[in-house]
This record gives structure tokens, sequence and C-alpha cells, in this order.
């Protein structure tokens, strides 16, 4: 399997994605209910979701793909296996917010071996390709250095849908977090998040049984730039397909910081 080639597919594949979302964007979006969780799907999520799986298909028929609306896509159970992330970000679209975008991941056996993230409003795109390396726009290596927060850091939280207002256990981590934290951001758009990890420009990310579709792209994409991704008891996390919600609960930062940040979701007192 040659991953470079598959990275160029994902890449311009994504931005195909991202231009028809940004101009659907800036007309009347179709919106619906999705599920009972108080979720949405939009005209732009399906269109979107339509192109890319036109992409991937037709250069590599032989994959399975798991996409965030049509849902399992040939045999499952094989090598490799594309998942898709038609728009990252539709709450924040059905509002009027302009913070989404697109991403895809290639799984080898359930391992994520190649990441993108398209970000439509700022045409900004970044990959990554399992140990060699994550880049951001014109090719440029991603790889931040830890930065002071004197302040206390600033995070990102992401949760999945199926999570309800009443998991204590997510109410109690939170509040935790939002203690030590100088701000937490609530993006509705884990990717995003994601990206700005990978970049350097926030010291870290929560998840607490975080969706399955999105999540391999991003982790993968922060590794590679040098981020540590750990479960929250501290221990190691395995970015796979195949876990359950709550093995998708992490914490993710630079090695240099990611300790004290450890120290926010367990304190000494606890």
């Amino acid at each position: 399997m040659d991953l470079e080639h598959a990275r160029r597919v994902a890449v311009e594949a994504a931005e195909a994605a991202g231009d028809l979302l940004l101009k659907g964007t800036r007309g009347a979006v179709d919106i619906r209910s999705k599920g009972g969780s108080g979720d949405v799907v939009t005209d732009l999520d399906l269109a979107s979701e339509k192109l890319l799986l036109e992409r991937v298909l037709t250069a590599f028929p032989s994959h399975t793909v798991i996409a965030e609306e049509s849902g399992l896509l040939g045999a499952p159970g094989g090598e490799w296996t594309w998942l898709v992330d038609p728009l990252d970000g539709t709450n924040n679209v059905a509002i009027g917010l302009p913070a989404y975008v697109v991403g895809l991941a290639l799984c080898r056996s359930g391992r994520p071996m190649l990441g993108v993230v398209h970000d439509p409003v700022t045409a900004r795109t970044w990959s990554a390709i399992r140990a060699r390396g994550a880049w951001g726009p014109s090719g440029a290596r991603l790889a931040p250095p830890s930065r002071p927060a004197p302040h206390g850091p600033v995070l990102a939280w992401t949760q999945g849908y199926a999570v309800s207002r009443s998991d204590l256990a997510a109410q109690a981590l939170k509040e935790r977090l939002e203690r030590g934290a100088r701000r937490m951001l609530q993006l509705w758009a884990p990717l995003l998040s994601w990206a700005m990890l990978a970049r350097g420009d926030i010291d870290g990310i929560v998840g607490y049984q975080a969706e399955a579709v999105d999540l391999p792209a991003g982790a993968l994409l922060a590794q590679e730039a040098g981020m540590e991704v750990r479960a929250l008891d501290g221990g190691p996390f395995e970015e796979h397909i195949d876990g359950t919600a709550e093995d998708r609960s992490f914490l993710a930062a630079h090695p240099d910081t990611i300790d004290t940040l450890l120290s926010l979701i367990h304190p000494p007192s606890s």
C-alpha cells in the first residue's frame, strides 16, 4: 500500500469537499434532526460525503469505508478501512458559526495509518502518515514546542453524542478541568481541536467517550506532530477503530506538559 499516494488522494478529496461546503454555507442550508441526542444533519453533510466516497472508492475500490452518514460500505473486517467525516462541525454550520472541517483516516487492521484534516474556511490542510510525520499547509512539518502556561492551560473538550447531561463522571471531569484551565473550548468540531493541538495553538485536548469516526485522524495528526495521547488514568491509549465508547476517553498534550494536565484530572487530594 502506497500511503503517500493515499495521502494525496485524501487531501485532494478533502479539499474538493471543502470547496463544496464553503460555497454551500453561503446560501440556505437544509437542516434536520439526526437521532435523539440533539444532533443534526444537513444537505451539505450528504453532498460532501457523496463526493468523498466517490473519490475514495474510485481510487481504492477494494477498501472498506465507514462514513458518518452512510455507515459501513463494503465487507467489514478488511485490511484497509477508510473513516469519512464529511462535515465535522455540523451543529456549528446550523447556527451560522464558521468552524468546521473535513476529515479522512485510513486504517490498517483497525489502526490509523493516515489522517487528513481540511479547514474550508481558512483553506488549510493538515495530514499525517504513521511514523513519517505530520504536515501543514505548503508541506511544512508540524512539530510545535511546548509552551509555558503560567495561568493554566488552554484545553479543548470533546464528548460523544451519547453522553447525557446526567452523566456524573463527565460532569465531575469537566469541573476539575475548568478549575485548573485558563480556558476550556467546546468547539463542536473535534478534528478542528486536534489540528489546533498539532499546530501548538492549544495546550491539550480531553475527550470523554469521543465519537469513533473522527478520533483516529485527529489523534494520528497530533501524535505525528509530537504530541502524546494517553488514557484518562495516565495509561497507554490505543486509537483503534474497534474499541468501545469507554475506550475512546483520552488526554492529549505535549509530552512536557501532559503530566501537568493529568494532575488536573487526578488532583492530589482526590
